[in-house]
């Protein structure tokens, strides 16, 4: 046990083995080594392990604990859902049981629930950091923005070495429609100076072939090379980059995989697991690998290995794709984005990276499938235009609300679809709308849905609503894809000028809002013009396949280019002599 909590897993796990060699059936033995074997990905065996060790003794809440914790990370949320209420049934004071099932609650959408599973914990452990922070996130799942943040600034108040749970507040704050990029770049220096800074001590020189114009050795680290909204933008710039310019590593933490992981193998030369491994240990293998431009794909959202960068384990380290945005991290030397996203020198004050700027755009999509096709505008047949907002919730707000209040009450007769978790969050939205005189019937909710589901709920939706101060990102290019025009309002920071990125790239400007006046305007002119909605319908997937959004090879060109001018400049830098000391 004293190895496995020190994290000497080879030590602990010979232990283990030795003492299930004398006594087969050792629970402890077989339930410390699930969980030994779950660190290190093997999920299957874990389950099995931890079974066997409640077989032999069903009533240890910690058992049913750990099987939750193993299950939830194989994405078998419903198992853990049961196994985490049965150790509660068990030990009704088991405050991690209470936790952990209040984060499967969440990641199933049961935000309610979740919310009263998270308070229990802290009620039972009122300085537990982890609920505090977990409580926050539900909370911006809600859209309840104020509370969300209280909780993260409890949670890192209780917890300031967590670099995870200080991430968490980063990652909220972009949805704050009071939060500027002067405030949110003031939190990520807090937290480079808190969790990034303390490791620069182990930074080692590189030594790296400073050829400016060899093949480069590209390292991607994430925990989405799966099923997951990122596989639209890495499926196409993985199939379409060029082996003579880059050898591509790709370094995943997340130990379930799927069809698309296998899509995302096939096009890569090399596939690093460090699920289980420790920053410095991950990083100890990217230098191995002797990567030359380390590339994360998370920033400040969940399951980032960020304080990998902070090791600077490769000779130049960027960022992209998480969300436009910065790491605030010295350690990071560029940021990817575009010339709408980010108007040169815009923002670059609060962006702790260099940005490059890609001639086009900042995404390259491609939906991976070709179903379902478009349909006609839902309101020829209906009567009345269906406004559709299928963002995560956690992009409502009142300012948001007050602008869809104005749409509604300048078309009278206008409905509204909005994805929204059930219970409490769409009693807010009615009620909201019934303070201005929006009938109930008037508003239509959608859950959480299969990815084929979601993309049929566009054949119901007229005109996409855009969300302040963060815009729709694939959700938006979902529904180009599915020919549903999306209206949106430029926003101050760089998430919120995604529609302005998309929609110029789709040569469709009029789309674009620059005040609240416009986005009203734009709205009530296009639901007037259903011969003009029609045929915008009609062509919009084409037009969509025909931009740089969807050119897969114009894009993997554009960020090697990118690559190339980061690696040029760290060997023209690696080349000049440093200064002689004086005496």
């Amino acid at each position: 046990m004293s190895h496995h909590q020190a994290g000497r897993l080879a030590d602990a796990e010979r232990v283990y083995r030795q003492i299930l060699a004398q006594q087969p059936d050792h629970a402890d033995a077989l339930h410390l080594l699930g969980v030994l074997v779950g660190q290190r990905g093997q999920l299957d065996a874990a389950v099995e392990l931890i079974r066997r060790a409640i077989a032999i003794c069903s009533t240890d809440a910690f058992y049913y604990g750990n099987l939750g914790n193993t299950l939830k990370i194989a994405g078998q949320l419903d198992q853990a859902i049961a196994s985490y209420r049965h150790a509660i049934r068990i030990k009704p004071d088991y405050a991690d049981a209470h936790h952990n099932l209040g984060v499967a609650l969440r990641l199933k959408g049961q935000l309610d629930e979740a919310i009263a599973a998270s308070r229990q914990a802290i009620r039972l452990r009122p300085d537990f950091a982890d609920a505090h922070s977990n409580l926050g996130s539900t909370l911006r799942d809600m859209g309840q923005h104020d509370q969300a943040i209280a909780s993260h600034r409890r949670a890192v108040q209780l917890k300031p070495d967590g670099a995870r749970v200080h991430g968490n507040l980063i990652f909220t704050l972009q949805y704050h429609p009071s939060y500027d990029a002067a405030m949110i770049h003031e939190e990520l220096r807090r937290w480079n100076q808190q969790h990034a800074e303390p490791l620069r001590k182990f930074i080692q020189p590189h030594h790296n072939n400073r050829d400016p114009d060899r093949c480069l050795r590209i390292g991607y680290v994430s925990a989405d090379f799966f099923d997951h909204a990122s596989a639209f933008f890495l499926v196409p710039l993985f199939r379409h980059h060029d082996r003579r310019q880059v050898e591509v590593f790709c370094y995943c933490h997340r130990a379930h995989s799927d069809k698309v992981t296998q899509q995302m193998k096939d096009h890569v030369q090399h596939w690093r697991s460090i699920v289980g491994l420790p920053d410095a240990n991950a990083a100890a293998l990217v230098r191995e690998d002797q990567i030359d431009i380390l590339v994360d794909l998370k920033l400040h959202t969940a399951a980032n290995r960020l304080l990998v960068f902070a090791h600077k384990p490769a000779p130049v380290q960027a960022t992209w794709l998480g969300y436009p945005g910065t790491t605030g991290m010295d350690t990071v030397d560029y940021r990817l984005t575009d010339p709408c996203l980010d108007p040169p020198g815009l923002d670059d004050a609060y962006y702790s990276e260099r940005s490059i700027h890609l001639p086009d755009t900042f995404w390259c999509y491609d939906p991976l499938t070709s179903e379902p096709s478009v349909n006609a505008p839902p309101c020829l047949e209906k009567g009345f235009v269906t406004f559709g907002c299928l963002n995560n919730f956690c992009k409502i707000n009142d300012v948001v609300l007050t602008l869809w209040t104005r749409v509604f009450k300048a078309i009278s007769n206008s409905r509204l679809l909005l994805l929204a978790p059930e219970g409490s969050s769409r009693q807010r939205i009615l009620h909201w709308l019934g303070r201005e005189g929006i009938g109930a019937e008037r508003v239509e909710f959608v859950g959480r849905q299969t990815r084929s589901e979601y993309r049929e709920t566009y054949h119901r939706i007229d005109i996409g609503l855009d969300t302040v101060p963060y815009n729709g990102h694939t959700t938006s290019l979902d529904s180009f894809w599915m020919g549903v025009p999306v209206i949106t309002l430029a926003g101050q920071r760089v998430v919120g000028r995604a529609g302005l990125s998309q929609l110029t790239n789709l040569g469709l400007p009029e789309l674009i809002a620059q005040t609240p006046q416009q986005y009203v305007q734009i709205a009530t002119d296009l639901a007037g013009d259903l011969p003009r909605l029609a045929e915008m319908r009609r062509t919009l997937r084409a037009r969509m396949q025909a931009s740089p959004l969807m050119d897969a090879p114009r894009f993997a060109r554009n960020v090697e280019a990118a690559y190339r001018q980061m690696w040029r400049n760290w060997c023209e830098a690696a080349a000049i002599p440093l200064p002689e000391p004086t005496i």
